[in-house]
């Protein structure tokens, strides 16, 4: 085993630790709650390294590095998510590798995800991300629509032919009344969850928690959690 993939392996050996602790001491089971490793500015060999240590969720957040890595790992069996904020004029490339956008934060991208899945002849998976910092009609600091806007996307996800309504997901707002309040963030994340899900039965996914706080995201019900620098660490990265 090389020195890396020792490295990866204890790294993601303690992040199990660490949601094994989280759903016991919050009566889950450990299978309620999937691992999404955030390789993001990471190379493509590490991800082959975490496929071979059994990962099967990745995640990046910015086209230009997602879409070669994609490429570059085409013959593993990965489900890719792609996370940031995303620009209209990356929708097309990103349609052709993602099999779940969990930023979807407006309807303009709705419409263009829809015409590039067709046009890729894939379905996505998509998240409805939550800003739980910003006003209504807004949007906020880290990407995500209001509060008072879930329904409507929602909707317009479940009905835009090629994509497929998978649930929600949240950053921990930095301002804001939730700032420092990660397990009340998330905790609120699940309500409006459950709100959705009287309407879209099928969407339970609620992704949410991340390094330094995937514990509270468990605690709260988080069926994902997106975890990058825990696994990865900190080393030389990419451009």
């Amino acid at each position: 085993m090389t020195d890396r993939k020792k490295e990866l392996a204890g790294s993601l050996a303690t992040v199990e630790e660490r949601i094994s602790a989280a759903c016991a001491a919050a009566g889950r089971k450990r299978e309620e709650v999937t691992l999404i490793v955030v390789t993001k500015t990471y190379p493509a060999s590490d991800v082959r390294l975490l496929h071979e240590l059994g990962v099967r969720n990745v995640a990046e957040n910015r086209d230009q590095d997602a879409a070669p890595k994609a490429a570059a790992c085409s013959d593993l069996d990965l489900t890719w998510h792609f996370v940031g904020q995303l620009q209209t004029n990356k929708v097309r490339s990103v349609a052709g590798y993602a099999d779940v956008v969990q930023s979807v934060d407006r309807l303009k991208l709705v419409s263009l995800l829809s015409a590039a899945a067709i046009r890729a002849e894939r379905e996505l998976g998509c998240l409805i991300q939550v800003a739980l910092d910003a006003e209504s009609g807004e949007r906020g600091e880290r990407g995500g629509v209001a509060p008072d806007g879930i329904g409507e996307l929602a909707t317009a996800v479940a009905e835009a032919p090629g994509l497929r309504l998978d649930g929600l997901m949240t950053v921990a707002p930095l301002a804001g009344p939730y700032a420092g309040r990660q397990q009340a963030a998330f905790e609120r994340l699940m309500e409006f969850s459950s709100s959705m899900r009287a309407g879209h039965p099928a969407a339970n996914m609620v992704s949410a928690g991340m390094s330094a706080d995937l514990e509270q995201a468990v605690a709260a019900g988080a069926t994902h959690v997106r975890v990058g620098t825990a696994v990865l660490g900190d080393r030389p990265r990419l451009g």
